[in-house]
């Protein structure tokens, strides 16, 4: 396993639709183990392939507290086949959007349908905290942030502090891509 870079945005590569993976092999068994171990040093609950850099529909999250033991969840080509009708509101952030937060609205229930590690088929029904996060994972694989269902307002002061610390960052000189 290996730690990956998290991407930052205003990244463009976390603004792109990922592409299904055709099964789970050891590449991207690879990859979920390696975005867990990330995840988990950032530290996080949750991690979308493309936060890594990689555009395939791969998600991980584990939403144990910190006295359970680890329940971590790898998904690929995650779909939503249902969620409530009733939203449950989380203040919610992002390894890619490192010290900001907002309160976002979402289905307080969903059920997933994915690939797990070993290729197969399953189903799982979330409620609260791990329905919050599967769902904003699952965002990422089509570009989208948790900043895009807060204001216009909002989402560009977030966006602009990013960008300026990414200046910040950046040696005098030297340009920085990405």
């Amino acid at each position: 396993m290996a730690i990956r870079e998290i991407l930052i945005a205003p990244d463009p590569r976390l603004k792109a639709t990922c592409k299904p993976v055709e099964r789970v092999d050891g590449e991207i068994r690879r990859l979920m183990d390696d975005m867990l171990e990330t995840m988990y040093v950032a530290p996080g609950i949750g991690l979308a392939a493309p936060q890594v850099g990689v555009p395939v529909r791969v998600i991980v999250v584990d939403v144990a507290r910190e006295d359970e033991p680890p329940q971590p969840l790898r998904m690929a080509n995650p779909e939503l086949l249902w969620v409530s009708d009733e939203d449950a509101i989380y203040n919610e952030g992002c390894l890619s959007l490192p010290e900001h937060y907002a309160d976002v609205a979402r289905p307080a229930r969903c059920r997933v349908r994915y690939l797990d590690h070993e290729n197969e088929i399953r189903e799982i029904e979330a409620d609260g905290l791990l329905a919050t996060c599967i769902q904003h994972e699952m965002d990422h694989l089509d570009g989208i942030l948790f900043v895009d269902h807060i204001s216009a307002l909002k989402r560009n002061i977030i966006l602009r502090k990013l960008l300026k610390a990414r200046k910040a960052e950046a040696p005098v000189g030297v340009a920085r891509a990405g």
